[in-house]
């Protein structure tokens, strides 16, 4: 309990002590936004434990670890989040008001679940009840959806599927990656976080279910989910690539070796002579013919071991079909 001046007299307001559970770059604006509100005090971060990171492989502390350090938060790190250790360990922080978790990464068990007074708020990265999962973020671009946005939610032991306590949405852009829209989400959810986790710990929200018959799934992706498969569509192509910028990436194989495909965009071109898949040049343009009979032009790419390079780069060193 706090208290504050204001015009000469006495106001007493509650700081509700959260325990907060993240461990990528989406979560990291959700922490500051806490971090940065009177209304709460983050007792305690959860996260992953250190990880190798990069090509060289470099045991590096989650992004969120690094945040906590920052502003004196006790972290803890279990290697695994079923054992009796960790529900020991949690179990000893009294009067937790309530977990956040956002974007953690493991699947927390119910008794967990139901240690803190009002449960566990979620924010995930779609408008659920469509794409619940862990690539929710690429999977709307991917599947050209015109607008997503960010969830609210109570969290129960079934993934992504409790009931909603607020919504906000906003529209994907033509052109826009998923990295860009991963990042407008995760400002979206830290935004929209405090007020919406004061109104239900205050009891002014009355929380919603989902229709689970409306629900769509994604998965967690790999890097060979980039391969791209030429006989589909140019525009699916299209929004693959956009949509796995950065993470996992496109790619393609050409002379034996992979590329990997930066950008791209559409294109119109008729008179075309080479097959599906096979890549064509014309005035110092790189085309690709698509399953439907469109063409999508490569803007971008990396031939493997190789830095990113324009097309016109790349077509000056390699024997194309012009």
């Amino acid at each position: 309990m706090h208290f504050k001046q204001k015009n000469a007299r006495l106001q007493w307001f509650i700081s509700y002590k959260i325990i907060f559970f993240g461990t990528s770059d989406f979560s990291v604006p959700s922490l500051k936004a806490l971090l940065a509100d009177k209304r709460f005090e983050v007792v305690a971060v959860v996260t992953k434990p250190d990880a190798p990171i990069g090509r060289h492989q470099v045991i590096s502390p989650p992004p969120i670890k690094v945040i906590a350090q920052e502003n004196n938060v006790k972290v803890f790190q279990f290697e695994k989040i079923k054992t009796d250790e960790t529900f020991e360990a949690l179990s000893k922080l009294e009067s937790v008001d309530a977990y956040v978790e956002v974007s953690y990464g493991k699947i927390i068990p119910q008794r967990i679940l139901d240690l803190p007074k009002h449960g566990v708020i979620n924010v995930h990265g779609s408008l659920l009840p469509r794409w619940r999962g862990a690539s929710c973020v690429q999977a709307a671009i991917a599947t050209g959806d015109k607008k997503s946005g960010v969830t609210i939610m109570q969290m129960d032991a079934e993934m992504d599927h409790g009931n909603i306590l607020a919504q906000k949405e906003i529209t994907i852009t033509d052109t826009e990656t998923g990295g860009e829209l991963h990042d407008r989400l995760a400002e979206l959810g830290a935004t929209t976080l405090p007020d919406v986790l004061v109104d239900y710990l205050e009891n002014k929200i009355i929380s919603q279910p989902q229709n689970h018959e409306q629900a769509t799934y994604c998965k967690l992706l790999s890097r060979d989910e980039g391969k791209i498969d030429w006989s589909k569509s140019a525009a699916e192509i299209e929004h693959l690539v956009r949509a796995y910028n950065p993470w996992p990436g496109t790619w393609t194989e050409c002379e034996g070796k992979r590329v990997k495909i930066k950008k791209l965009k559409t294109g119109n071109w008729k008179e075309f002579k080479s097959d599906i898949g096979m890549p064509q040049t014309q005035e110092e343009k790189l085309f690709v013919m698509c399953g439907d009979g469109h063409v999508v032009e490569i803007l971008e790419l990396q031939p493997e071991g190789k830095r990113v390079m324009k097309s016109q780069e790349y077509i000056v060193g390699h024997k194309l079909i012009s």
